[in-house]
């Protein structure tokens, strides 16, 4: 069984996640449906894990704080951990729970419908309090968690800990990461939440309120927002933000960009940018890795909106998430007017290669909701990709949901 890598150095990490890792199977056909796909890659999945991955690819030092099942697909995570140059010293294993497994089906440009596989129970929600290196929590110069650490014990009170631990310092940011069914609702926020996402969003309110007591950052699109302070429109859920205790509030806004608010008066808005669509779903891990690194650089806030949606729409032209996050040469590449190389896999860390063809269009997050199998979900491109020509529709699917985006598919997942 591979174990963690040891502490190699005192020094301060430049960023903690803590959250969710599993392993992503994803085809390497597009606009084929799992029944029919024959070959798949392997990556790193699960956002906490991709942001890590993200902020190291631009040179910062990174680390996870998470849990694998004890099992060869646990092994697998903490090979592409240290292949990325993430450390994995706090992801550790759990004897009763396997490995979380996650599928998806791949039809650009807005269709990428997740499958998810974290029964009984994902050993990330085992994550306990008393295990927490609190010090290098409290010392790490950016931290980042989740809401779907808040929505189960004892995971939900590590999030807090490690939160409270921070003692609002430096930059502890909080992706409300809104995910309702793993708080018993049916789909997305608000109307789309199906017959009890009024209920999943009010189990989980209060748990929002208490880790945003102890953040800094809030990031989070529109179903997040609402659930989170019960506004969806963007400037007043920057301003609901804000007054839940943020000093700055990170609205994704789809295709129509990004808005960030500092309780100072600062404000950006960010228009997206327009790429050819492969696979959007790793789109917001990228932009929040990339996030993390301009907000440690220090760059002017309109600077580092931009710089985030250009990684972000960079991963959205590629199929895997982790193995897709970009160099800051290609981010910088793209800011300056370069062409962007779509349809490959990325980079290590994935098995296999991507042959399948891709279609024009992008479009942002979404919220509308249908059921689709045992245990599946799906999200469109993340914060800042645009729609550049006519959208390339799955055939049957559904209308498009909020904010003029194509439908987002939640379905049961613990």
């Amino acid at each position: 069984m591979s174990q963690p890598s040891p502490r190699t150095s005192p020094t301060p990490f430049d960023l903690i996640t803590m959250g969710r890792v599993g392993v992503d199977l994803y085809p390497l056909q597009t606009g084929v449906p799992l029944a029919k796909a024959e070959t798949f890659g392997k990556f790193l999945g699960g956002s906490p894990a991709n942001v890590a991955v993200a902020a190291a690819r631009l040179g910062r030092r990174t680390a996870l704080i998470s849990r694998t099942g004890a099992d060869p697909f646990g092994d697998y995570l903490h090979d592409a951990l240290r292949d990325f140059g993430v450390c994995d010293r706090w992801v550790t294993p759990v004897a009763a729970y396997p490995t979380p497994l996650t599928f998806c089906e791949v039809f650009p440009p807005d269709d990428f419908p997740l499958y998810f596989y974290r029964r009984p129970k994902a050993p990330d929600l085992e994550i306990h309090p008393h295990e927490l290196d609190l010090g290098a929590i409290r010392d790490a110069r950016v931290f980042w968690a989740t809401g779907t650490g808040l929505c189960e014990e004892p995971s939900r009170a590590a999030t807090l800990a490690a939160l409270a631990a921070r003692g609002r310092r430096d930059v502890t940011v909080l992706d409300l990461d809104w995910r309702p069914l793993f708080w018993g609702g049916e789909g997305g926020a608000s109307g789309a939440g199906g017959r009890t996402g009024p209920a999943a969003m009010a189990a989980a309110r209060p748990h929002y309120a208490a880790a945003l007591a102890h953040a800094t950052v809030a990031v989070g699109n529109a179903d997040e927002c609402e659930v989170a302070t019960g506004e969806r429109a963007p400037h007043a859920a920057a301003r609901a933000l804000l007054a839940a205790g943020v000093e700055l509030a990170v609205v994704k806004r789809g295709p129509e960009g990004v808005l960030a608010v500092h309780r100072d008066g600062t404000r950006a808005e960010v228009p997206p940018v327009k790429v050819e669509v492969v696979n959007g779903l790793g789109a917001g891990d990228a932009f929040g890795g990339a996030l993390c690194h301009g907000l440690l650089a220090g760059w002017p806030l309109e600077r580092t909106l931009t710089y985030a949606n250009a990684a972000g729409a960079l991963v959205a032209t590629r199929l895997s998430c982790s193995a897709a996050m970009p160099t800051g040469e290609e981010i910088e590449g793209l800011l300056g007017g370069g062409a962007v190389a779509s349809g490959g896999v990325g980079r290590s860390g994935a098995s296999g290669a991507y042959g399948g063809s891709r279609r024009s269009g992008a479009s942002g997050e979404s919220d509308a909701s249908r059921a689709a199998g045992p245990e599946a979900g799906s999200s469109g491109p993340g914060p800042g990709v645009s729609r550049p020509g006519p959208g390339v529709s799955r055939p049957g699917a559904g209308p498009s949901g909020a904010e003029g985006v194509a439908p987002r598919t939640e379905v049961p997942r613990p």
